[in-house]
């Protein structure tokens, strides 16, 4: 072997290859299986492509349909197959971008004809022939030149061309007589394409970019997993989803409405929904006093002066709302600029400087329901998930160096206490330190020992995402996995280096000196109107007992039973139940379908036995006749469940 170079296998051993030799080779010398069943290759922790040669020394991991970083190149690739079968089947068709994403990926089309979800079969079926003709996907280094001659007619990639910096290689991807402007990796060949286990499902209009002023072009969404069994799970359980969707839910249970014609993103919230919000903060309310936290109530508005001072005007202003207020006269104007809140941070921050603080008063943890308003674009909004006013369960906490961990290990356990009321599982990733921030090397390496030593303190196995916090501090995100499988974003726990400086915060130590204090910002609900939904979709609208708007529904089976079905009622509301009671002249089994559909958690049948014995006859949501309970009884239940 002449020149050989060696190359380092993910187990620790080493391999010697010819000079030039690419991953594809290393997966030969390993075993014709291997060989087989590679997709790509990671060099250096890099995805690359497996075509391309390697250098003495690199550390190489075949990438196989098993390997968790296989499923995006897939995924990428089989959008560009997707865009090689839509060019072929429509007219003019001016090609975007088409990236991987969660659970699939998807294509920017401009074109005259109109796709639509009946276009989807033809669309597959050739997308798998492409696949069955196992075309490779070749890379080319090009100039700009013959970049610009090799997409002429495809203005959409040329205006992809103009971004790319002079300093980077233009690269293309040649499949059969199809051209992608693109960095890569992909797999070897379309054939590597598991052709059982992608499926379009939808598409949408999506402006060019990302950009509101650009035009509409047409999105087509596919998904695309390893196996054909993987699917069919995705498909059950988004299935699922549709079901619960509390969009749908949310109305049909009288919790929430969103009018988009009076105020997009802005949902109004009916009585049932107002409990359940209330009782979600009460409860909260509690623990968080019982923890030592003070409750502090902050202004909606302030002058663009705080805004500028924390740094929202500069780094968030298109996310906010401005406006005017005339501070002067009719006759001397003088017009101040006032911005709604985004976030509730600088009131507690301008609360924390409006007294002296000594090291004996830290940590000092103010707590508000304050809600916030953020300017989303329209195509974002999306029910309470993604709404444009909503409330924060916000907290900060201002302590010295020595208390952080203790901080963030209490934090941590209200997260465990509170996702566990919930039966919701959680992982947690710590966010380092971005490109572009502020702060001391030394500060940042502090910040993150801190967080990770709190979690390793606590038992809690953490994945490390790198460059992803934000700029003023690192964070640990909290994502929580509920009933059918799907992860969501909610309790984070940042640290500030930005607003204490910004704000030039103190306290005094016991050395008499004067030393900034660390700030922690915290959500464990995050939004509680995002949680709430969470909750209605993980739960299916059947909100446990203590959570529940109505906890029991009195279903008298005749007008005569009004009475006393009423002092029933009156006997749980004095202990604090939420109680309906039916007056609708209707047979009985109509009004127990219709607390079974409103989820209600017990439906109470009371009669002339009843009246007379002084019972009710029970009824629970999901196990259906609990038979007959003293009234006496049946009020301890419901005064159990109060928060």
């Amino acid at each position: 072997m002449s020149n050989p170079i060696s190359v380092n296998l993910p187990d620790g051993s080493a391999r010697e290859l010819e000079a030039g030799a690419t991953a594809a080779d290393l997966a030969a010398s390993i075993g014709a299986g291997l060989a087989k069943a590679a997709l790509a290759a990671k060099v250096n922790g890099v995805p690359q492509d497996l075509a391309a040669p390697l250098r003495d020394g690199d550390t190489v991991e075949i990438l196989t349909i098993k390997s968790p970083d296989a499923l995006p190149i897939v995924r990428h690739s089989c959008a560009h197959v997707m865009a090689e079968a839509v060019s072929e089947l429509f007219s003019n068709v001016a090609l975007g971008i088409g990236p991987d994403v969660e659970n699939g990926f998807y294509y920017d089309f401009q074109t005259p004809d109109q796709i639509s979800s009946n276009d989807f079969e033809r669309i597959e079926e050739r997308m798998r022939a492409i696949i069955r003709e196992d075309e490779p996907f070749v890379r080319e280094v090009v100039s700009r030149e013959q970049a610009q001659e090799m997409f002429a007619d495809q203005p959409l990639k040329l205006e992809l061309l103009d971004d790319i910096d002079a300093s980077e290689d233009v690269t293309v991807y040649r499949h059969g007589d199809h051209l992608e402007l693109c960095r890569g990796p992909h797999v070897a060949s379309a054939g590597k394409i598991p052709a059982d286990s992608f499926e379009l499902q939808k598409v949408a209009g999506a402006y060019w970019r990302g950009n509101a002023e650009n035009e509409m072009l047409q999105r087509v969404y596919g998904v695309e997993f390893a196996t054909k069994k993987e699917l069919k799970a995705y498909n059950h359980m988004m299935e699922e989803a549709r079901k619960r969707d509390h969009r749908v839910l949310g109305p049909k249970l009288g919790i929430f409405e969103t009018l988009d014609e009076v105020g997009p993103g802005l949902p109004l919230f009916f009585p049932k929904g107002a409990r359940i919000v209330r009782t979600m903060q009460e409860w909260l309310r509690k623990e968080l006093y019982r923890r030592g936290y003070e409750e502090v109530i902050t202004p909606h508005v302030y002058k663009s002066d705080v805004w500028k001072t924390s740094g929202h005007y500069d780094f968030y202003k298109e996310n906010m709302y401005f406006f005017n207020i005339n501070e002067g006269t009719d006759e001397e104007p003088r017009l101040s600029e006032f911005g709604v809140k985004p976030m509730n941070c600088p009131g507690h921050v301008l609360l924390y400087k409006s007294n002296l603080h000594s090291y004996r008063d830290l940590p000092l943890r103010y707590f508000e329901f304050g809600t916030v308003y953020r300017h989303e674009l329209s195509g974002a909004v999306n029910g309470l998930f993604r709404a444009r006013g909503f409330t924060q369960d916000d907290a900060h906490v201002f302590c010295r160096e020595d208390q952080v961990v203790d901080e963030v290990e209490s934090i941590m356990d209200l997260v465990d206490q509170i996702m566990g009321t919930f039966d919701l599982t959680y992982e947690c990733e710590i966010s380092t330190r971005p490109a572009h921030s502020i702060g001391t090397d030394e500060m940042w390496e502090k910040a993150e020992s801190f967080l990770k030593e709190a979690l390793e303190k606590r038992g809690v196995p953490y994945d490390i995402n790198e460059g992803d916090g934000a700029f003023y501090g690192p964070k640990i995100d909290v994502k929580v996995k509920d009933s059918i499988g799907r992860t969501w974003q909610c309790s984070t726990i940042q640290v500030d280096f930005n607003l204490p400086e910004r704000f030039d915060i103190t306290y005094r130590t016991a050395d008499n000196t004067q030393e900034r204090p660390w700030m922690l910002h915290r959500a464990i609900f995050g939004s509680i109107e995002r949680f709430l939904g969470i909750l209605i979709e993980n739960y299916a609208g059947a909100l446990p007992l203590w959570l529940a708007p109505v906890q029991a529904e009195i279903v008298p089976i005749a007008d005569r039973h009004l009475d006393y079905a009423e002092d029933v009622a009156k006997r749980l509301r004095a202990v604090g139940g939420r109680v309906e009671v039916d007056t609708h002249s209707e047979p009985m089994r109509a009004k127990i379908a219709r607390a079974q559909e409103q989820k209600i958690p017990y439906m109470l049948v009371v009669g002339d036995k009843e009246a007379e014995e002084g019972t009710v006859s029970v009824r629970e949501r999901s196990e259906g006749d609990q038979g007959s309970m003293a009234v006496d009884e049946f009020v301890k239940v419901i005064a159990d469940a109060q928060v």
